[in-house]
C-alpha cells in the first residue's frame, strides 16, 4: 500500500451546520449509550405500547437536541432479525426528528411482531405512538 499522494481526494468535511437547516443526521451525540440513561428514561418517563413497538420517552429543556436509544431483544429473532429492527426503529427516529414538539429522550423496544415487517410499517407504527402521546407537532394537513 502507497502512501497518501497529494492528488489524493481529501476527506469530506464533517461539521455540522451552524443553523438549523434540518439535516437528517443521527450522530453519536444524538444516542443514548449508558445503561444509565436507559433506565433514567424507563424509570422515570413515560410509556405507550402500539403496534410493533413500546416507546418510553423524557422530556427535555428546550433548546436540546432529541436523543434515541433502541432495545431489541432475543425474542425478536437471532441478529440479523434483531440488527434490521434496530435500522428499521432508528431509520424511522432519523427520518422524523424535526417534527417533535419539545425535545425528548426517547427508548424504542422492538417488540416481537416487528420481525418480517417492512420499513412503512415500522414507520406508521412510530408516528402513530409519537402521535398519540402527544410528541409531535401539530400540523394543519
Amino acid at each position: 500500500m502507497s502512501p497518501r499522494t497529494p492528488d489524493a481526494p481529501a476527506k469530506r468535511d464533517q461539521t455540522l451546520p451552524q443553523s438549523g437547516t434540518g439535516r437528517l443526521r443521527l450522530g453519536r451525540a444524538m444516542r443514548l449509550g449508558q445503561n444509565r440513561d436507559f433506565t433514567r428514561v424507563r424509570q422515570q418517563g413515560e410509556r405507550l405500547a402500539l403496534g410493533c413497538l413500546i416507546v418510553n420517552w423524557h422530556r427535555l429543556p428546550d433548546g436540546e437536541s432529541p436523543k434515541l436509544g433502541v432495545i431489541t431483544s432475543r425474542k425478536i429473532g437471532g441478529a440479523v432479525e434483531r440488527s434490521r429492527a434496530r435500522r428499521l426503529l432508528r431509520e424511522s427516529f432519523r427520518q422524523h426528528q424535526h417534527e417533535f414538539a419539545q425535545p425528548v429522550e426517547l427508548v424504542l423496544v422492538a417488540r416481537p411482531s416487528i420481525a418480517g415487517r417492512d420499513y412503512a410499517g415500522v414507520e406508521r407504527d412510530f408516528l402513530a405512538a409519537l402521535n398519540r402521546g402527544g410528541l409531535l407537532k401539530m400540523t394543519n394537513s
